[in-house]
């Protein structure tokens, strides 16, 4: 279950359809304890059968993170996004959950609390850059 203050409109999350299969939809509104999707059964579902999916590394290259480069004497489980020609956004795979990484004197700080779901990184994401990330 996914409560209705963690998510936003654009966010990825998933319920399980008729046939027990889950299945992601992107969230179009939120009110009154449902969710809302144009394509979903009736338009709409209870907050209660909705879910997170997961974070996994897959979903940062999908919204164009790279990883670090062992040759450059990057770390490998570090992803940066540069979102404009000063600023980029860096995340570090802690196997299971994804720190959000700041720059720092001494090289890249955490901050914040670890993410384990995909709305979370794309409330982060939209928070910091104003723009929408998901999977399309």
């Amino acid at each position: 279950m996914i409560e209705a203050t963690d998510v936003r409109i654009g966010n990825m999350v998933w319920y399980y359809d008729y046939n027990m299969i889950e299945t992601e939809f992107r969230v179009e509104g939120i009110l009154d304890g449902y969710i809302y999707n144009s394509g979903l059964p009736k338009s709409r579902l209870p907050l209660e059968k909705v879910h997170p999916i997961v974070l996994e590394a897959d979903h940062l290259l999908q919204f164009g993170f790279l990883p670090g480069e062992k040759e450059y004497g990057e770390d490998i489980h570090t992803y940066s996004y540069k979102y404009n020609h000063r600023s980029s956004i860096y995340i570090k795979d802690m196997s299971g959950s994804f720190q959000p990484l700041t720059e720092a004197p001494g090289g890249l700080a955490p901050y914040g609390r670890p993410i384990l779901h995909l709305h979370q990184l794309q409330n982060l994401f939209y928070d910091l850059t104003r723009e929408d990330i998901f999977i399309g």
